[in-house]
């Protein structure tokens, strides 16, 4: 039985939002092509005919964050790329710093939740990890340009706070520190938005 174009994008992007989720609460060495595929309701045999390698879509996991997840996130937070400002920024980084953010695992940032992995990936991997991080630069700069003169070094300093102050925070679950950093990195972020 031939199924038709639709049906496989569909069960590809199936295959690939399920692995995000299972590479976000366990990491990728933990986390098998049997146990996406169980997670996705469908068989491994079907795995191959999409991907050449787990590898392959990891990347693709980590690179489907920005179009995938992460527009639904922006959505939420009421983000509209295509209106950026420096108003918009601030609410950004309010919403990626949020504590709602840290304690969602399963649509957590990959840039939050797979930092050491993606560190030990191959390149194609690392690679997607670079695009999802220059998108979120890209929308601090758009939302800064018209504002400053540095809006890329800004913009570069803004997603270093925010991934980074996540980071931290999700290190020490449940910690007055984790709250600090979470808190600092906010603040500072904010006086960056408003130079």
């Amino acid at each position: 039985m031939s199924y038709s174009a639709e049906h496989k994008q569909q069960v590809r992007a199936k295959i690939v939002e399920s692995a995000r989720v299972l590479f976000n609460r366990h990491g990728f060495e933990s986390v098998t092509i049997d146990g996406i595929m169980e997670f996705a309701g469908l068989t491994r045999g079907g795995f191959y005919n999409h991907f050449k390698s787990k590898e392959s879509l990891y990347s693709e996991a980590v690179s489907s964050f920005l179009m995938g997840r992460g527009a639904q996130w922006r959505a939420e937070a009421g983000i509209d790329p295509s209106n950026l400002d420096p108003e918009m920024a601030r609410q950004m980084i309010h919403s990626y710093l949020s504590t709602e953010h840290l304690h969602n695992l399963d649509d957590q940032c990959p840039m939050i939740a797979l930092p050491s992995d993606v560190a030990r990936a191959k390149p194609e991997v690392q690679s997607s990890y670079q695009t999802l991080l220059e998108g979120m630069v890209s929308l601090f700069e758009r939302g800064l340009e018209n504002h400053s003169n540095q809006a890329r070094h800004k913009a570069l300093s803004l997603a270093a706070l925010c991934v980074g102050g996540m980071v931290l925070a999700k290190s020490l679950p449940n910690s007055d520190l984790a709250k600090e950093v979470q808190s600092a990195a906010r603040v500072s972020a904010d006086e960056i938005t408003l130079q």
